[in-house]
């Protein structure tokens, strides 16, 4: 009798064990993501340009800049990644999100890559959903006048690009930009951020 107790205590234990190694608790430690913005403030970030980005009820906000274009750029490099961004635009706005940026203080697509939010880009293949110059969206999504998600995957030379939860670019391939920070485009109109997460791969 006392053998099959102490049999099944012993099993009981191991229960417990396993049972206790299954249990993940959700949040950023286990989970691998990290919070370069939510609204508090823009310490993880570098401003380039002139436009007039502020802090304003929880988001980071540009309504005017100069003749160029003017980014928030990460204060850290990445290579490989999943960045998932928050952000509103008005009907006109031009903005995006440069990922690789091989030059952090002169940012293009040609230097980097840019996941373009554009509804009224003349060339529409590379309109909103589209990185610029490497990977066409058909049908172009409509950003304007909501809040709205992007996510970009990037490993290796490898890309795909999610709007609102829709795949818009499906795994393109280009090796130019192996890694750099991320940058948060003003170029016209009205663009908020409101939270800006990564999780290195």
């Amino acid at each position: 009798m006392k053998r099959l107790s102490a049999i099944a205590a012993g099993l009981l234990v191991t229960a417990t064990f396993i049972a206790g190694c299954a249990y993940q608790p959700l949040g950023p430690a286990q989970t691998g993501w990290v919070t370069l913005f939510d609204g508090a403030n823009l310490n993880n970030w570098n401003r380039i340009g002139d436009a007039n980005w502020r802090l304003q009820d929880g988001y980071a906000q540009a309504d005017l800049g100069g003749p160029a274009s003017s980014f928030l750029v990460s204060k850290q490099s990445y290579k490989d990644f999943q960045l998932r961004a928050e952000f509103w635009v008005d009907d006109t706005a031009n903005s995006g999100i440069f990922i690789r940026c091989t030059d952090p203080k002169t940012i293009t697509s040609k230097n980097a890559y840019e996941v373009n939010i554009f509804d009224t880009r003349p060339d529409q293949s590379y309109g909103t959903g589209a990185i610029v110059d490497v990977a066409k969206v058909s049908p172009v999504p409509r950003a304007g006048g909501q809040w709205s998600t992007m996510e970009i995957i990037a490993q290796g030379p490898r890309m795909t690009v999610l709007f609102n939860g829709k795949v818009t670019v499906d795994g393109a391939q280009d090796a130019r930009n192996p890694a750099g920070p991320i940058a948060l485009q003003y170029g016209s109109g009205v663009v908020k951020f409101r939270k800006v997460e990564i999780k290195p791969l």
